[in-house]
């Protein structure tokens, strides 16, 4: 059975078409997200849901003409953000997406939106998340007047594929908007009438095995669901004894677990089929890294150098320089993070000796590698069982030699890197091969994953 799998990103849309009974990826096509809209504020972050629904359904109409039949369309994309819908289930605001910073703006006296929500009801909330941005924009008189309810981007998509004209999001998308009480498998009602929201706003959750219903001809569609649980399904062939690295301009570490924990800086997410991923996530990650290429061109360029790529470069003297004693210690935390967005990296152990590139270089790689491997660390009391491989993903992993033997080195685990690169897209595809029957559940259709051959670092 041949299936789509569509992954709605902040800067690309990407659609692939899977086959199912060998897990090759038969056809992909990539576009750039262009729809940014303008704002006069720089904390505003906002796209234009419309453009994106074009280009989304332009790639899937494509895809099921030049690979008919399609047997299911499984959906993804970015998570936390909020679009609000009217009553035929038509956009009537942009899509607030995850990097909306209005949650950490001045709301009343000292406190943020996202810290008194967290306060009045008791969850760990961040800026981004579809709670908090609707928290404030109530709050602010910015909720339409013909608002009946909101949904992710993807949601959205894949309400518009199976004909409805009212979302329902996955757990796993609905969690990512915070508030999501996962004993009930629902939005918390309770602890959002504490904060003044009314929980008959929200959108229903669709269960697993569900399906949304089918396109104009006939084929099933999945609920979508979370970008970082698209991702760990579409690379992890045994989710129980793996631990998934994704390196893109955020990154995140994730492990599998039966049921969810409470952690400290480490967030429980419902993944499918009642198991849970606990997951780190780093708000700059791969950006690091590219802060760094950015500064290097920038300093070329006062001396009259070329605009070329320098990361080639970059990553040779680095490797030049470890094993070194003189290395740099960076803390690459340099976006803050969820709990603290105020906190800022640094830089120790600068001497004479290391001031050069390279030692700069390999110190932001090590300082990504290092706040991964601080959330695994703070997972492994919870793990029922010593993780044997680590999976990696995203583009900043895959095209840095470097940062693979970096992390397989510090998690003292074989590291191995998926055949395909669209993770996520494989991943929603997967999930549109158990709506369709064509797999009894996602471990099963995990089976078809394959790996590079030559690509384990241990």
């Amino acid at each position: 059975m041949r299936v789509i799998g569509l992954d709605i990103g902040t800067t690309t849309i990407c659609a692939l078409v899977l086959d199912g009974e060998t897990g090759e990826v038969l056809h992909s096509e990539t576009v750039k997200n262009d729809a940014f809209l303008p704002t006069e504020y720089a904390w505003e972050k906002i796209q234009d849901p419309r453009r994106i629904e074009t280009l989304a359904m332009g790639l899937v109409e494509s895809l099921k003409q030049r690979f008919s039949p399609i047997g299911g369309i499984g959906l993804t994309g970015q998570m936390h953000g909020i679009l609000y819908l009217d009553r035929e289930g038509e956009p009537v605001s942009p899509l607030y997406i995850w990097q909306d910073g209005r949650g950490d703006l001045p709301f009343e006296g000292d406190k943020s939106a996202a810290r008194l929500l967290g306060e009045r009801t008791g969850y760990l909330l961040a800026t981004g998340f579809g709670t908090v941005t609707h928290f404030y924009n109530l709050r602010r008189g910015l909720v339409p007047a013909e608002a009946v309810t909101g949904c992710t981007i993807h949601a959205y998509l894949g309400m518009k594929l199976a004909g409805r004209k009212t979302p329902l999001l996955h757990l796993s998308d609905a969690a990512s908007w915070g508030m999501v009480d996962f004993s009930a498998g629902g939005f918390d009602a309770a602890a959002m009438e504490k904060a003044g929201l009314d929980p008959a706003f929200f959108p229903g959750i669709a269960k697993d095995g569900v399906l949304l219903g089918e396109t104009a001809d006939g084929v099933p569609v999945a609920p979508a669901i979370g970008d970082n649980q698209a991702s760990f399904i579409g690379t992890v062939r045994n989710m129980e004894e793996s631990v998934l690295i994704n390196v893109g301009t955020g990154s995140q570490v994730s492990v599998w677990m039966p049921s969810p924990a409470s952690l400290p800086s480490v967030e429980a997410r419902p993944c499918t089929e009642g198991a849970f991923l606990l997951v780190g996530s780093s708000l700059c990650g791969g950006r690091a890294f590219a802060a760094l290429e950015k500064f290097f061109r920038e300093t070329a360029a006062l001396a009259g150098g070329p605009e070329v790529s320098l990361y080639g470069a970059m990553e040779r003297e680095a490797e030049a320089c470890v094993g070194s004693p003189d290395r740099l210690r960076v803390d690459t935390r340099f976006s803050g993070t969820r709990q603290n967005p105020a906190l800022r990296g640094g830089i120790s152990g600068l001497g004479l000796d290391n001031f050069h590139p390279g030692f700069f270089t390999l110190g932001v790689l090590e300082g990504i590698v290092e706040e991964l491997y601080g959330f695994y660390r703070e997972m492994e009391p919870k793990l029922a069982q010593k993780p044997v491989m680590l999976v990696g993903a995203g583009n900043g992993l895959r095209k840095t030699a470097l940062l693979q033997k970096l992390f397989a080195a510090r998690f003292d685990l074989p590291l191995q890197i998926p055949v395909h690169q669209e993770e996520a897209a494989y991943g929603a595809a997967l999930t549109a091969l158990v709506g369709a029957g064509a797999a009894a559940n996602i471990a099963q259709a995990q089976a078809v994953i394959r790996y590079q051959p030559g690509e384990t670092f241990d």
